[in-house]
C-alpha cells in the first residue's frame, strides 16, 4: 500500500487508500505538467474550483461535492480558456461565482504569461464574461455586457470584500507606461458585469497592496528607481499616503503580511537579535513594533496560517530543513487540522490550501519530497478527511528519490544548508556519482525540500545529487542573501565548491565522476565551477545559463528598466575587468571539463546570445560539447516533449562523463 495514502483505522481521521501501480520512472512522466494544480473550495462548502489538464487542454474544474462519493471523484462543469490559454489563478468571490485570469505562451517565457484579463463565471458554468482586459467588451460566453470597454492593461485581483458578493477590488498597470511600469491604480469592480470605478493610486511604480477588514487599501510596498524596497502607509480612505519604511541593498526593512482579526494590529516580517527570521504584530493605534510572536534561528518565514474562517493569523510555515507549521495561537483550528492530517500521514508535509467562510470544511494539500500530493477535504466537525484529487497521479512516490536536509560550513566558517539525493536503495552507498545541482536565481530563491522532477530525473536515473542554498540565496534572512552581493565567481561560488569538496570528505561522492548542473545562474554557477577548479568537476551542464556578465547591462529584460539596472549595479557590481574575470567564457584556457549547453531561443531573461557566444568559442577553439538548442522555447523549457527529451540528454551525457561505463579517474 503507497505510504502517503493510508487507511487511519480507529481514529477520528479517516484517509482512502488508493492502490498503487508498479513501474518505471519515465522522462514523460516526469516532464509532464500536474493535472490538478491549484483547488479551493466554494464559501459555503457546496463546490470546488481547480485548475487541471484534460488531455493536452488545460481548464478550469467546477465541481460540485453533493456528487462526491468514497472512491469516486465530484462531477461538474469544464471551462475551457480562450484560444489555447490557461487559467493562471481564481478566487471564489461568492458561493457560486469564480473570476479567474488566463496565461498564454508567449515567446521568452518558461511558463503561460498571464494575459492581464479578469474573466468571471458561476459555479454551474452560466455567467460567463469577460470583465477587464484588452478584448473586453467582445462576445464571450453566454451573454455579452454592454458599455464595457476594452483596455490595453494588467488586471490582478487585490482583495475580496467581507460581507459583499458583488465587488472586488483589481490593480491595473496601463500596458502603455513604458518599461518601468506605472502607479498601479486600485478599482473595485462588479464581478457581475465588470464596471468599475476608482479607489486609490498607489504612491510607487508596480505596487503591492495590504487590506484591511473593512475593504480599505492601507499598505502599497514595492521598489523604487534604486531598486530599494519601500513600504508606504495611509489611515484610510481619503487619507494621503505616507512613506513608513525604507530600505537598502544592505539594509531589510519589514513588510506588511496580514491584518488581525480587529485590524488593530498588522503582522509584519521583522528582524529580532540573533534571529534569522521573525513575525512582529505592528500596532495600527501607536504605528510601533511589538516583540516578536515567532522567530527562528534558522529560517526565515515562508507564509503565514490562517484561521480556518480567514479572519485571522495563527500561526507561521517555514522551512529550516524540512516543512514546519507553527503556532502563534496555541489550539487554534487550522493548527489543529494540520497536525491531524501530518499524524494521519507521516512523511507528508501538509498544508491548509482553502476554507470555506465558516471554517467547518478545508481542502489540505499533502506532499513530500517524493510526492507531487494529493488535495484531501476535511470535515471539521467529524475530523474525516477524505482524498480529491492527485497533482500528477502517475508518479509513484515509492519509485522517487529522498531529499535528506545537510548541513555544513563554509571555508570562511559561514553555516550552509542544503539537500542530498540519493538513487533509491542506495542512500547508505559511499563514494557514488555525483550531479551537484545548482539553483538559479541567485537572490532571494532558495531549494527546497519539495518535489522537484530535475532532481528525481538524476537521483532515479543512478546520481547523487547535491543542492546547496548558497550566500545570496533566500529563506535564511537579509544578511545571508546580502553576503552574495556582487560575489558572482566569488564567494558563492566558493560555497558551492566547499559543498562538493564536503561530500568527498563525508565519502558520499567519487571524486573522480562529479559534475555540476544548473538552470540561469546555476548554468553561470556550472561553467564558473569548472574553469575555477578545473580538476573538480568531470563535466558541467549549463541550461539558460549566464557566461558573460557584462552582457547582463546590454542584453535580456532586466536591464530594460531603470530598476533593473539598479538592481545589477547592486547584486552585480560594475566593475568592468572583475566582470570579464568572472566570466566563464573569458576563461576557457582553463577548461578541462567536458561541457553542454542547452540554450531557449526565446529566453529574454538570458537571451540565446550568452549560449551561442560560448558555442561559437568552444567551436573556435576546437572543442567539442554537446549542443541543444529550442528555438521556441524561453528560459527554462516548457514544452513536455522538449522537457522530456531535455531529461534524456541530460542523463545520456552524464552517463558518458560520470555514470557507470564511464572511465574512472580525474578530467
Amino acid at each position: 500500500m503507497e505510504r502517503w495514502f493510508r487507511r487511519v483505522l480507529g481514529c477520528a481521521l479517516c484517509v482512502v487508500a488508493f492502490q498503487g501501480w508498479a513501474g518505471t520512472v519515465g522522462f514523460t512522466d516526469l516532464a509532464r505538467h500536474v493535472q490538478y494544480d491549484k483547488v479551493k473550495i466554494s464559501g459555503d462548502g457546496r463546490y470546488l474550483a481547480a485548475t487541471t489538464v484534460v488531455g493536452d487542454k488545460p481548464m478550469l474544474a467546477l465541481l460540485d461535492l453533493a456528487s462526491l462519493g468514497e472512491g469516486k471523484k465530484p462531477k461538474g462543469v469544464m471551462i475551457r480558456p480562450r484560444e489555447g490559454n490557461q487559467v493562471v489563478d481564481f478566487w471564489w468571490v461568492n458561493d457560486h461565482r469564480v473570476l479567474y485570469t488566463e496565461g498564454t505562451k508567449v515567446s521568452g517565457f518558461d511558463k503561460p504569461f498571464a494575459t492581464g484579463e479578469i474573466f468571471g463565471v458561476n459555479a454551474d458554468g452560466s455567467g460567463a464574461e469577460l470583465l477587464f482586459g484588452y478584448r473586453a467588451g467582445s462576445s464571450y460566453g453566454d451573454t455579452r455586457v454592454q458599455h464595457r470597454e476594452p483596455e490595453r492593461a494588467n488586471g490582478e485581483l487585490i482583495s475580496l470584500l467581507r460581507g459583499d458578493d458583488n465587488h472586488v477590488l483589481i490593480g491595473v498597470n496601463p500596458w502603455d507606461s513604458g518599461p518601468d511600469g506605472a502607479y498601479t491604480q486600485v478599482f473595485m469592480i462588479d464581478v457581475r458585469d465588470g464596471n468599475k470605478h476608482p479607489v486609490v493610486t498607489a504612491p510607487l511604480l508596480n505596487a503591492q497592496f495590504l487590506v484591511d477588514h473593512h475593504g480599505v487599501v492601507r499598505f502599497a510596498f514595492g521598489r523604487d528607481s534604486h531598486s530599494y524596497p519601500q513600504v508606504y502607509y495611509r489611515e484610510s480612505d481619503g487619507k494621503p499616503w505616507s512613506l513608513l519604511f525604507q530600505g537598502s541593498a544592505e539594509k531589510s526593512i519589514p513588510f506588511p503580511l496580514a491584518f488581525s482579526g480587529d485590524d488593530g494590529h498588522v503582522y509584519m516580517s521583522c528582524s529580532a537579535p540573533g534571529k534569522v527570521g521573525a513575525l512582529c504584530p505592528w500596532e495600527v493605534a501607536t504605528r510601533t513594533m511589538q516583540a516578536p510572536v515567532w522567530s527562528s534561528d534558522v529560517a526565515s518565514l515562508s507564509g503565514l496560517i490562517g484561521s480556518l474562517d480567514q479572519r485571522d493569523v495563527v500561526g507561521v510555515y517555514s522551512m529550516p530543513g524540512t516543512p514546519t507549521a507553527e503556532a502563534i495561537v496555541p489550539g487554534a483550528d487550522t493548527i489543529k487540522a494540520i497536525g491531524l492530517l501530518s499524524r494521519a500521514l507521516p512523511g507528508e508535509s501538509v498544508q491548509i490550501v482553502s476554507s470555506t467562510a465558516d471554517g467547518g470544511k478545508a481542502v489540505a494539500l499533502a506532499s513530500s519530497d517524493m510526492d507531487p500530493g494529493t488535495f484531501y477535504l476535511l470535515d471539521v466537525a467529524t475530523g474525516k478527511a477524505q482524498p480529491l484529487l492527485q497533482r500528477a497521479g502517475w508518479i509513484k512516490p515509492d519509485l522517487m528519490a529522498a531529499k535528506q536536509p545537510v548541513e555544513f560550513k563554509a571555508r570562511d566558517g559561514l553555516t550552509l544548508h542544503g539537500y542530498l539525493s540519493t538513487p533509491p536503495g542506495k542512500e547508505q552507498a559511499k563514494h557514488q556519482p555525483l550531479v551537484m545541482f545548482i539553483h538559479g536565481g541567485p537572490f532571494g530563491i532558495r531549494d527546497d525540500w519539495g518535489y522537484d522532477p530535475y532532481v528525481q530525473m538524476l537521483a532515479t536515473h543512478g546520481y547523487a545529487v547535491l543542492q546547496v542554498n548558497y550566500r545570496g540565496s533566500g529563506g535564511y534572512g537579509h544578511a545571508f542573501e546580502a553576503a552574495g552581493y556582487r560575489q558572482w565567481g566569488g564567494t558563492m561560488q566558493d560555497d558551492v565548491t566547499d559543498a562538493t569538496r564536503w561530500a568527498i570528505q563525508q565519502g558520499i561522492a567519487d571524486p573522480g565522476r562529479i559534475c555540476i548542473f544548473g538552470g540561469s545562474y546555476g548554468g553561470y554557477a556550472a561553467l564558473e565551477g569548472v574553469v575555477k577548479e578545473p580538476d573538480l568537476y568531470r563535466c558541467a551542464i549549463g541550461y539558460v545559463g549566464v557566461y558573460d556578465l557584462a552582457k547582463m547591462y546590454t542584453d535580456g529584460d532586466i536591464s530594460d528598466r531603470v530598476a533593473g539596472k539598479a538592481y545589477l549595479r547592486s547584486t552585480l557590481g560594475t566593475d568592468p575587468a572583475e566582470l570579464a574575470a568572472h566570466s566563464p567564457i573569458n576563461q576557457l584556457d582553463r577548461l578541462k571539463a567536458n561541457v553542454m549547453l542547452v540554450v531557449g531561443g526565446q529566453d529574454q531573461r538570458v537571451p540565446p546570445v550568452q549560449g551561442e557566444s560560448l558555442h561559437a568559442a568552444l567551436l573556435k577553439r576546437g572543442v567539442a560539447h554537446e549542443w541543444l538548442y529550442k528555438p521556441d522555447e524561453g528560459h527554462g523549457f516548457y514544452d513536455e516533449r522538449n522537457a522530456a527529451e531535455l531529461f534524456e540528454r541530460v542523463t545520456r551525457f552524464l552517463d558518458g562523463q560520470i555514470g557507470g561505463g564511464a572511465a574512472a579517474g580525474a578530467p
